[in-house]
């Protein structure tokens, strides 16, 4: 059997070293190289490879962004220059990972441990690899939203709330609205919960853009925004809420 895969990184001489490393193995099959992140959602999704090389340090949309962006979800082999035990506790979710440069004997046990994960695909172990990967990071960032045939690069501390529309967010902007296919449950895993508070059970706000809180009754509030929209905190999140505006 011939596995597809595609390789991502923004330095050409680290694609080319993945590259040399696989031409040595006749079941691999190259189907895509990319330079940058956003061109390599859109490949991945497209082509659909088994397994990716994936470089963590990427500028714009760096890996670990890809991972969470993507909605087709390979089998994940990171290569990166951080540290050995900065990416250890992840070892229950991707594949492996290669610290650069990479050593060809070490690159041959990825390999091997690539060739007996793609057996069982665990695309649920990579959602939740996105999820610990930005908690570890403090949040993410950036979010990569799909617009009309294209991705769009959102800065997080832009976002002023988002509500839940069932697998749909809507992510607020001073600009207006976009909308994520995704769940409001794994959106808040990848936001920073210092910044970012479940205030009702479809509704998320970031606390840099509140203006006010009314108190109603029962330990419910009435949230305005600096936009002026008004939200809606349940008692059941709002001590949360309290918490982080003191």
């Amino acid at each position: 059997m011939t596995w597809r895969i595609a390789i991502v990184d923004d330095e050409p001489l680290a694609r080319e070293r993945i590259r040399d490393l696989l031409a040595a193995h006749a079941d691999v099959d190259i189907v895509a190289e990319c330079g940058d992140g956003i061109a390599a959602v859109a490949t991945i999704d497209r082509l659909r490879p088994d397994a990716v090389f994936l470089d963590v340090q990427m500028p714009g949309l760096d890996g670990f962004d890809v991972l969470a962006t993507l909605e087709h979800l390979p089998a994940v082999v990171f290569v990166t220059a951080y540290d050995e035990h900065a990416l250890r506790a992840f070892d229950a979710h991707a594949v492996d990972y290669l610290l650069k440069p990479i050593d060809p004997r070490r690159f041959d046990v990825a390999l091997a441990r690539l060739r007996a994960r793609l057996q069982v695909p665990a695309a649920a172990d990579l959602r939740m690899l996105a999820a610990d990967l930005a908690r570890h990071r403090g949040g993410s960032t950036r979010l990569a939203i799909r617009t009309e045939g294209r991705i769009e690069l959102v800065a997080v501390a832009d976002i002023h709330w988002i509500e839940a529309a069932g697998n749909y967010v809507s992510v607020q902007l001073a600009a207006g609205a976009h909308v994520m296919r995704e769940t409001l449950k794994s959106l808040e895993a990848r936001l920073d919960p210092a910044s970012f508070v479940r205030i009702h059970r479809s509704a998320i706000a970031n606390v840099d853009h509140i203006a006010r809180l009314e108190p109603i009754e029962h330990g419910e509030y009435l949230v305005t925004m600096r936009s002026g929209k008004t939200l809606y905190a349940t008692r059941s999140f709002s001590p949360r809420l309290r918490h982080l505006l003191r």
